[in-house]
């Protein structure tokens, strides 16, 4: 850790255990801290003492008169330690700790606190099952990587601070205690005790609050805001609560908000993603469409450097019946190039096609491209003019193969998707010690629900539709674009956003579209549709995840870590004991009965900004 600027009381210490240097030698000393190890050599004791800063070494000699009791050399007891700063020998210098050339020599020890039998070892990067860990979440948070983690969430934070103060934003709070509203997820839902049968919802985003913000004049907005919501745990989402990037920006057109939110980003990630570099100037814009066509996701991860193609119109009609009767009845075809690997053994084809087939594929055929010629089990079914075409289409060379995808509209996407990750890092393609950005754009402002036969919202029903009232009047709804965006890094969508529609006229037809009447959507969003009629500017905002950002910071694989008092996957905190049953008094105090049911699913809009996105 850093060297800390911390002002101290001398009654517990004068320094903490990240301060001595050299400079400080003979200096009569105070530290006070946890044993984080101890070595007994017989005539001489030495203690690692450890706080929040970092780790002295304290030396105890035999001869000092030093009392020592039973309890106070174990692991993780709180101890006081006064003594003089002396030098280490040459030989003894450990030039991996930032107090290492100093060590204490110990005058006297007092223990401030002892400890129960450790269910962790804090010293150590042993495992623990989960719920050992959150169980003991507090003895969980002194380990050295869990420790840093929340220091380092703690900088993001106080960096996106300065950087979007710098950049014109003001910080306000919005409120915890609201109304429920139908968003992306199920809403954690809070009874009233001054108005029997009514109910405060926490929210799920601040989406209407900033939008009310900036119909009230603020220009431009931001906070950290906590999000509730009742949702399932992943290893990229907490349950429960997360926290983001709330902005929100009055007078901008789509490429506005990118380009202000641009350099935040790429600095927050230059400050502390190390020596992995950042994407440079503006970020690629890959459309929707674009997107689940080239990497078979609206996630993509540009690290890997395959694209996937169409090669449908190469298989129609083709003497390979598989692929050709399957586009008869409406399926596609998507190839990934395997650049360099005509040389791969057979079994390097096999353990991908078996990979496929393990996941629910019918499995991945080839075609290998070497001396001029096109070979492997489908290549045979191809002519010449078919071969040349696929060769086009694909930009594939002499060394190269091609694997194939063949599956209906539903499945193609993901499938290539998936399959073009794991023949990147089969081939070890993925780029390292990166952090690679881009916005999605231009996603589709309705789909078709298959379910409930019937136009839906596809993404944000608040988001201004591309050619406003003309295109809901005179378009087919599917063909109709919003000025939605998300931005991803890495493969991993750090937020959803959108320029706002903020004409009513406009709304009223979009949502009837969806088959809302004005009645509904006067209904359901009164506060925010009344604002609009009063002079709305034209604004748009995003949300990027704190969370998402800081585990990608910290090369984290799960969100957990990085949060300082998570819950389990299944939405508990085992060290609260939450959520727990109540007593009857506070139930009859806010007028709630308890009855015990089959739990409802909650089908709702999707309308919010969020590292969370609902598509």
């Amino acid at each position: 850790m850093s060297q800390a600027i911390v002002s101290l009381s001398s009654i517990y210490r004068t320094h903490t255990c990240d301060q001595l240097r050299k400079n400080h030698e003979n200096q009569q000393v105070t530290l006070s801290g946890w044993i984080h190890r101890v070595r007994d050599h017989g005539q001489l004791i030495f203690i690692d003492l450890r706080d929040h800063y970092g780790i002295t070494q304290c030396v105890i000699n035999s001869g000092t008169g030093v009392h020592l009791s039973d309890d106070s050399l174990k692991n993780e007891v709180l101890l006081q330690i006064e003594g003089k700063v002396v030098l280490r020998t040459a030989d003894t210098i450990n030039s991996k700790m930032s107090t290492g050339d100093v060590e204490i020599s110990v005058d006297k020890l007092t223990v401030l606190s002892t400890t129960e039998p450790l269910p962790i070892n804090i010293n150590s990067d042993q495992e623990f099952p989960e719920e050992t860990r959150l169980t003991y979440r507090f003895l969980d948070l002194r380990r050295e990587k869990i420790h840093n983690n929340i220091i380092l969430r703690s900088k993001v934070i106080q960096s996106i601070r300065n950087r979007m103060t710098s950049a014109g934003f003001m910080e306000i709070q919005t409120p915890i205690l609201t109304s429920s509203s139908p968003e992306g997820a199920r809403d954690y839902l809070v009874p009233s005790r001054l108005h029997p049968g009514h109910f405060y919802a926490l929210p799920q985003a601040p989406q209407q609050f900033k939008q009310l913000l900036m119909v009230a004049g603020f220009d431009r907005y931001f906070q950290i805001a906590p999000c509730f919501r009742d949702e399932d745990a992943r290893a990229d989402r907490s349950p429960g609560e997360f926290y983001q990037l709330d902005l929100e920006m009055s007078f901008v057109e789509q490429e506005d908000v990118l380009t202000t939110i641009e350099p935040i980003l790429a600095g927050l990630f230059k400050e502390f993603g190390g020596t992995k570099k950042v994407t440079e100037g503006n970020f690629p814009r890959i459309t929707y469409r674009e997107s689940m066509l080239k990497y078979g996701s609206d996630k993509p991860d540009l690290r890997n450097p395959l694209l996937i193609s169409d090669v449908t119109s190469v298989f129609k009609g083709s003497d390979f019946g598989i692929f050709a009767k399957a586009i008869d009845n409406g399926s596609f075809v998507r190839a990934i190039p395997a650049p360099d690997t005509s040389t791969k053994p057979r079994s390097f084809f096999d353990k991908l096609n078996n990979w496929a087939r393990e996941r629910g594929m019918a499995g991945l055929g080839y075609i290998i491209f070497e001396n001029g010629e096109a070979k492997g089990p489908i290549a045979k079914f191809l002519n010449e003019d078919r071969i040349t075409e696929l060769k086009k289409i694909t930009h594939v060379q002499d060394g190269d193969s091609i694997f194939f995808v063949c599956n209906n509209k539903y499945a193609i996407d993901k499938n290539a998707g998936l399959s073009r990750t794991q023949i990147a890092e089969e081939l070890d393609l993925v780029e390292k010690d990166a952090f690679r950005f881009c916005w999605v754009v231009d996603y589709p402002m309705y789909e078709f629900d298959e379910k409930n036969k019937k136009i839906d919202f596809s993404h944000n029903p608040f988001s201004m539709p591309q050619g406003g009232m003309d295109a809901l009047t005179s378009k087919d709804p599917l063909d109709i674009l919003a000025y939605q965006y998300d931005i991803v890094c890495n493969g991993i969508e750090l937020s959803s956003g959108a320029i706002r529609n903020h004409k009513p006229d406009i709304m009223y037809k979009a949502f009837e579209i969806a088959g809302y009447t004005q009645d509904d959507v006067n209904t359901r969003f009164s506060g925010m549709i009344n604002a609009f009629k009063f002079g709305a500017p034209p604004h748009g905002g995003c949300a990027p995840g704190i969370d998402r950002m800081v585990m990608l910071l910290a090369d984290e694989p799960n969100i957990r870590e990085i949060i300082a008092f998570p819950l389990n996957q299944q939405a508990q905190d085992l060290m609260m004991k939450a959520p727990s049953t109540v007593s009857d008094e506070q139930l009859k105090a806010v007028h709630i009965q308890v009855k015990m049911e089959q739990p409802q699913e909650n089908v709702s809009l999707k309308m919010t900004d969020s590292s969370v996105s609902k598509k």
